[in-house]
């Protein structure tokens, strides 16, 4: 699956955003909301114009004000949102704009994961506890994936992610903290071990 959908979350340095670029992977990701990894509007868009047009730059936010989320998307000047709240369609009719991706991100166990349902482009599968590193169990016989373009998330790193893969059948892979030297410090190596191992 040499086409499989890579993004790589919680990016703070050049350096990162270099390596993720050159390493191939298809997105690049910009926290927002309260985490170690936050970034200023100011120093996502510096980062993201390092990257070239075919690598799509989002930025995540959780439980944040409609406003606040236009307007650090407008400042930062990234390709797509990500909203990791409980945020409802209104969200997304206001962020949608020409070129704009959209993402819905909510946990394996919630009834509403299904792609499009509050007019996303794509659906984020998460653990419970996003961020956390901790994976949840997506090799229960319980889980039903669900149909058409999402992505798994939740405790992936460079030893699991094939399977995980295999296993869900999954469009696309995220991956945060799985590919840190300790917590909210990208580790080079990691990033191109998983970007190898996730399309082997």
């Amino acid at each position: 699956m040499s086409d499989l959908f890579v993004k790589i979350c919680g990016l703070r340095t050049p350096e990162d955003v270099d390596t993720c670029v050159e390493a191939g992977a298809d997105a690049i990701g910009f926290v927002f909301a309260p985490s170690v990894r936050t970034v200023e509007a100011v120093t996502a868009r510096r980062l993201a114009a390092r990257v070239p047009s075919h690598v799509l730059t989002v930025g995540v936010f959780r439980g944040q004000p409609l406003p606040e989320v236009c307007r650090l998307t407008e400042e930062s000047g990234i390709g797509a949102v990500q909203l990791h709240g409980d945020e409802g369609p209104e969200y997304y009719e206001a962020l949608r704009a020409e070129g704009r991706t959209l993402i819905r991100a909510t946990t394996a166990s919630a009834t509403a994961a299904r792609p499009g349902a509050f007019g996303e482009d794509l659906l984020l599968l998460d653990a419970p506890d996003p961020g956390s590193g901790k994976p949840w169990n997506w090799a229960s016989p319980d889980f039903a994936a669900p149909d058409g373009r999402w992505i798994l998330a939740g405790g992936l790193h460079p030893g699991n992610v094939r399977r995980a893969v295999e296993v869900t059948g999954a469009w696309g892979v995220d991956v945060s903290s799985g590919v840190e030297r300790e917590r909210g410090v990208k580790s080079s190596e990691s990033i191109r071990e998983f970007i190898k191992a996730a399309r082997s």
